[in-house]
Protein backbone atom coordinates (compact mmCIF):
# COMPACT_ATOMS: atom_id res chain seq x y z
CA UNK A 1 0.00 0.00 0.00
CA UNK A 2 0.93 3.46 -1.18
CA UNK A 3 1.79 6.05 2.28
CA UNK A 4 -1.10 8.07 1.30
CA UNK A 5 -4.04 6.70 -0.69
CA UNK A 6 -7.18 8.63 -1.65
CA UNK A 7 -10.51 7.76 -2.65
CA UNK A 8 -12.35 10.52 -4.57
CA UNK A 9 -15.93 10.67 -3.80
CA UNK A 10 -17.10 7.73 -2.22
CA UNK A 11 -20.67 6.32 -2.48
CA UNK A 12 -22.75 7.05 0.18
CA UNK A 13 -23.75 3.14 0.45
CA UNK A 14 -19.80 2.75 1.25
CA UNK A 15 -19.48 5.38 3.64
CA UNK A 16 -23.01 4.08 5.69
CA UNK A 17 -21.56 0.43 5.33
CA UNK A 18 -18.19 1.98 7.12
CA UNK A 19 -20.02 4.08 9.51
CA UNK A 20 -18.00 7.15 8.64
CA UNK A 21 -20.83 9.42 10.03
CA UNK A 22 -20.43 8.27 13.31
CA UNK A 23 -16.55 8.45 13.73
CA UNK A 24 -14.91 11.08 15.74
CA UNK A 25 -14.86 14.65 14.15
CA UNK A 26 -11.60 16.78 14.10
CA UNK A 27 -11.19 20.67 12.66
CA UNK A 28 -8.34 22.65 11.84
CA UNK A 29 -7.78 25.91 10.48
CA UNK A 30 -5.45 27.01 7.95
CA UNK A 31 -1.98 26.22 9.15
CA UNK A 32 1.13 23.60 8.54
CA UNK A 33 2.41 21.26 10.79
CA UNK A 34 4.54 17.92 11.18
CA UNK A 35 2.56 15.30 11.93
CA UNK A 36 3.41 10.99 12.61
CA UNK A 37 0.77 8.17 12.30
CA UNK A 38 1.37 5.88 15.02
CA UNK A 39 -1.48 3.34 13.52
CA UNK A 40 -3.38 3.93 9.98
CA UNK A 41 -5.87 6.50 10.30
CA UNK A 42 -8.67 6.25 7.89
CA UNK A 43 -10.52 9.71 7.38
CA UNK A 44 -13.48 11.52 5.00
CA UNK A 45 -13.43 14.80 4.57
CA UNK A 46 -16.09 17.41 4.90
CA UNK A 47 -14.74 20.45 4.18
CA UNK A 48 -10.93 21.84 3.37
CA UNK A 49 -8.07 21.22 1.37
CA UNK A 50 -5.33 20.09 2.04
CA UNK A 51 -1.60 18.74 0.88
CA UNK A 52 0.64 16.29 2.81
CA UNK A 53 3.53 15.79 1.61
CA UNK A 54 5.55 12.19 3.27
CA UNK A 55 9.04 12.44 4.57
CA UNK A 56 10.99 11.84 1.37
CA UNK A 57 8.28 11.69 -0.39
CA UNK A 58 5.97 13.66 -3.13
CA UNK A 59 2.74 15.74 -2.08
CA UNK A 60 -0.48 14.33 -1.77
CA UNK A 61 -3.72 17.08 -2.50
CA UNK A 62 -6.89 16.05 -1.16
CA UNK A 63 -10.32 18.00 -0.21
CA UNK A 64 -14.15 17.84 0.59
CA UNK A 65 -15.27 14.76 -0.56
CA UNK A 66 -12.42 12.58 -0.20
CA UNK A 67 -11.89 9.66 1.55
CA UNK A 68 -7.95 9.41 2.75
CA UNK A 69 -5.67 6.39 4.19
CA UNK A 70 -2.70 7.08 6.27
CA UNK A 71 -0.36 4.31 6.60
CA UNK A 72 1.07 3.17 10.02
CA UNK A 73 4.55 4.65 10.95
CA UNK A 74 4.12 8.06 8.21
CA UNK A 75 6.09 10.85 8.81
CA UNK A 76 4.93 13.61 7.34
CA UNK A 77 4.01 17.45 6.51
CA UNK A 78 0.29 18.63 6.58
CA UNK A 79 -0.44 21.89 4.86
CA UNK A 80 -4.06 22.40 5.33
CA UNK A 81 -4.94 25.13 3.06
CA UNK A 82 -8.70 25.47 3.19
CA UNK A 83 -10.30 24.97 6.84
CA UNK A 84 -10.79 21.42 7.74
CA UNK A 85 -13.60 19.12 9.38
CA UNK A 86 -13.29 15.63 8.90
CA UNK A 87 -14.72 12.44 10.49
CA UNK A 88 -11.69 10.31 11.08
CA UNK A 89 -11.09 6.51 12.79
CA UNK A 90 -7.53 4.70 13.58
CA UNK A 91 -7.14 0.86 13.05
Amino acid sequence: MRDILVESHPSDAQLDALGVRHWAIWECEVSEFPWHYDQEEVCFLLKGKVIVTPVGGEPVSFGAGDMVTFAANLSCRWQVIEAVRKHYQFR
